[in-house]
């Protein structure tokens, strides 16, 4: 049974989906049987993996809508061993229509279970918000990986995140874990990136990765493309630093290669 880890935090641009597109397939570049989940409207998950809109048969928001099965909406990438669960903007409809849903916070749980023996991993690229759609990823999902950008104002949503995962975890899933936080577009040439650095490390007493994601030009040009960095330019900073966060997941989580 595959391990559900939502890639989540409520600011933006902290590279979530960036994160979430680049681990997915380092993993599944070291044969691990990856999906991931576009959980955002914007669909820039999606987007980023090379899916063209006309070839999305069904989304996510047909899957929590009932339209179609979980299985019926998963595509292939140009990645080996990862697929994806796409989204369109249609999925902001999802938002309005759970509010009068009973038990609205287990409804993608319920709708994505069927996919977790398929998969060693399912990540969930959510959208910058703490909605009724980053509950129900939180509510299906094992764990949690919270990106954090290397900048001052980056830590101080970070409470008001873990403080909505503390209350997911006792009211709806009590197995929920923070997985690891993730320092993100660092630049070593500045000396408050390495302030917020120490600063994480001081405050958050939730496991921090060791990898730390280097600014890396090549990791913001590969999206055009629709290609994770690692096929973009295999030799790119971006490219080795996915590469460690994904023996580090793996460590973590007792996996052998």
């Amino acid at each position: 049974m595959g391990k559900i880890i939502a890639i989540t935090n409520q600011k933006g641009g902290v590279g979530k989906t960036t994160t979430a597109i680049n681990l997915s397939a380092a993993l599944a570049i070291l044969d691990k049987k990856v999906l991931l989940i576009d959980a955002d409207p914007q669909s820039n998950a999606t987007a980023g993996l090379g899916i063209k809109q006309e070839d999305i048969k069904y989304t996510l928001y047909d899957v929590m809508s009932g339209i179609a099965n979980v299985d019926d909406a998963i595509l292939p990438t140009e990645v080996p061993n990862l697929d994806i669960l796409p989204s369109t903007i249609d999925l902001v409809g999802a938002e309005v229509e759970l509010v009068n849903e009973s038990e609205r916070e287990y409804v993608m749980k319920k709708s994505i279970g069927l996919a977790k023996k398929d998969y060693d991993y399912i990540f969930i690229d959510c959208l910058p918000s703490l909605g009724i759609l980053t509950v129900n990823a939180l509510v299906a999902a094992d764990s949690v990986i919270i990106p954090v950008q290397s900048e001052y104002y980056s830590l101080e949503g970070l409470g008001k995140l873990k403080d909505t995962i503390a209350a997911v975890k006792k009211s709806y899933n009590p197995d929920l874990e923070i997985e690891g936080i993730l320092i993100t577009m660092y630049d070593k040439r500045l000396r408050l990136a390495q302030m917020v650095v120490d600063s994480v490390r001081d405050i958050v007493t939730d496991h921090i990765f060791d990898t730390i994601i280097n600014r890396n030009s090549k990791v913001n040009e590969a999206p055009m493309v629709g290609k994770p960095v690692i096929l973009y330019d295999a030799s790119a900073v971006g490219s080795k630093n996915y590469l460690n966060l994904a023996y580090e997941v793996l460590v973590l989580n007792n996996d052998n290669l």
